[in-house]
């Protein structure tokens, strides 16, 4: 029989007393009500699923001592005001907002509710925060990238396709900092001619035809692309087999060939961290806003065979999922 040194057992016990009382008192006290507000579809994302997930490691349970409230634009940006001013009438306790446009409604929408940025671009620059380290006000969270993000897929991106030359850089009506700065100094850095192409919400086939008359080596895919407009471009790169770098793991998953981008789960678990931290009376002026600290290479091998494409070995082995 193994025997179990007496300070371990003590920790052992200690904390098999602890944890129940731990328990019963979230449970008694009040129920936390949290909101989420996305400009795009809730479906076409991974975090709700893995938010609840992450809050539940950090001991909340939806239905019991938290209750989640989902308000989506489904894309239709006009509606972000109505569906802010929703969550402020029902006094939840923080507000998580995706990204830019969701936190500049929110910010507008009250000054007293904790914002929790989920994925921030240029927070500083855009006025959603006074610093990265003291972000003063109502608002703290993430950051999604930065300019050598930007210019580090762009190096992956020519690594992977070593033929890549000219790339087009498909964006919606705002060019935001980080790509403003980080593109064209990695192309210039590679070599690579890089082109910049807005795509009109009312002729996306218009502008997908300028781009292949351009004829691009590739297609660099902006994060803040309208989800609607995903599926056009997809469909054009592989009609015209065109390779594609794209900043989020679902597109990947749908048909794009590769992301380079931070680990979508630690942003569920961070953003959870913070939730939890606002809830036990944390203010958002007092907590840093945090810049993603891991990466991941995804490739699509079924979709690089659809456009002809061999990815090279040492590719492979950088990924660290590939899709067959």
């Amino acid at each position: 029989m193994s025997r179990v040194p007496r300070r371990q057992f003590l920790i052992a016990s200690v904390a098999l007393i602890v944890a129940p009382r731990t328990a019963a008192a979230q449970s008694a006290g009040k129920v936390a009500r949290v909101g989420v507000l996305s400009a795009g579809p809730l479906s076409a994302m991974m975090f709700p699923r893995q938010f609840p997930e992450a809050l539940r490691e950090s001991g909340y349970v939806e239905g019991q001592n938290i209750i989640l409230e989902w308000r989506s634009a489904e894309g239709r940006r006009e509606h972000l005001a109505e569906l802010a001013d929703e969550l402020v009438r029902l006094k939840v306790d923080v507000i998580v907002t995706i990204s830019n446009p969701e936190t500049l409604v929110a910010k507008r929408a009250t000054t007293t509710i904790p914002i929790v940025m989920l994925a921030a671009t240029d927070p500083v620059g855009a006025g959603l925060v006074a610093s990265l380290a003291r972000p003063g006000g109502n608002i703290t969270g993430r950051t999604f990238t930065s300019s050598e993000t930007v210019a580090k897929q762009l190096e992956i991106f020519k690594e992977t396709v070593p033929t890549l030359a000219r790339v087009a850089y498909l964006r919606g009506e705002v060019r935001h900092p980080s790509t403003l700065e980080g593109l064209p100094a990695g192309a210039r850095a590679l070599g690579l001619t890089l082109r910049d192409v807005r795509l009109p919400t009312d002729d996306v086939a218009g502008a997908l035809e300028e781009v292949r008359s351009w004829r691009p080596d590739g297609l660099y895919v902006s994060a803040f692309v309208p989800v609607g407009q995903r599926d056009a471009i997809r469909k054009f790169a592989l009609q015209h087999r065109l390779p594609t770098m794209v900043p989020i793991r679902g597109m990947v998953e749908a048909g794009f060939l590769m992301a380079y981008s931070p680990s979508a789960i630690e942003f569920a678990q961070r953003i959870a961290y913070y939730v939890d931290r606002i809830l036990k009376g944390a203010k958002p002026a007092d907590l840093p806003v945090e810049e993603p600290q891991r990466f991941a290479l995804l490739i699509n091998l079924k979709t690089a065979k659809q456009i002809g494409l061999t990815i090279p070995r040492s590719a492979l082995l950088r990924a660290d999922e590939v899709i067959e």
